[in-house]
């Protein structure tokens, strides 16, 4: 049951290329910053990645973009990071927007074993009539667009099918875990760290403070053990390495 890994590397050592991952953190909130350059520095490469958003060009899954690791975005928003921006439309990047709370409940249905759901969200837009770009060529052409999605009516009101998303691997960040793989997230940092450990088949999560098992409330618990394969404990220095993406002063 003791679910503890030694280090970041040994951590990711298993992630292949062309793997697919869901990675917590809200712009860069709650981001498993640690594990994400361990990944850089381990090499794996064709990724394709599901996150709310890339966070900037030097931190965050950046450093992953700026690598040329990431073939695929699936993410809500992007507007942060000007290298996302220019591989996208440069034809480099493959990239599926979706809106934000579909993108969550896309997460959260895939880690619930339910293959799709239908929302209004997105009803009479291009997000269900297709036609969306997914990819560019290198002239700026669209080579790849988004397909159309079944629609249907429920008590004179339509809907679209969503399909859920699985990942191969999670990574995320909380703020305690046990050795069991239990976690706490903090305030904000709660973000979409839980629906990547959910939807993910390994999870792998690097916490701020392990405790023992027993230590935490079960009342308090965000993720439970069974979502999770890996624990990193983070050092001190690690821990305390955060970013602000827009700091605002008097």
């Amino acid at each position: 049951m003791d679910k503890t890994v030694e280090t970041a590397a040994d951590a990711v050592a298993d992630i292949p290329s062309g793997a697919t991952l869901a990675v917590g953190g809200f712009g860069l909130c709650g981001i498993p910053a640690v594990l994400i350059q361990a990944l850089l520095e381990h090499g794996a490469a064709d990724l394709a990645v599901v996150s709310n958003n890339c966070g900037t060009d030097d931190w965050g899954l950046g450093p992953l973009l700026h690598g040329r690791r990431v073939r695929r975005v699936t993410g809500s928003y992007v507007g942060e990071n000007k290298e996302f921006a220019r591989q996208y439309l440069g034809g480099e990047l493959e990239v599926e927007l979706t809106p934000q709370g579909t993108l969550a409940e896309r997460m959260r249905a895939g880690g619930s074993g339910i293959p799709a759901f239908y929302t209004a969200t997105g009803v009479g837009t291009q997000v269900a009539d297709g036609g969306l770009p997914w990819k560019y060529d290198a002239e700026g052409r669209v080579a790849l667009a988004s397909p159309a999605k079944e629609v249907r009516s429920f008590d004179g009101r339509d809907y679209v099918l969503e399909e859920s998303l699985v990942a191969d691997f999670g990574l995320v960040r909380a703020w305690k875990g046990d050795r069991h793989g239990n976690l706490v997230f903090r305030a904000s940092a709660r973000n979409f760290n839980p629906l990547a450990a959910m939807c993910s088949r390994i999870t792998i999560a690097e916490v701020e403070e392990l405790v023992e098992p027993g230590e935490l409330d079960p009342d308090l618990i965000h993720t439970p053990g069974i979502h999770v394969q890996r624990v990193l404990a983070l050092t001190e220095e690690q821990a305390a390495q955060k970013q602000i993406e827009k700091r605002t002063v008097r």
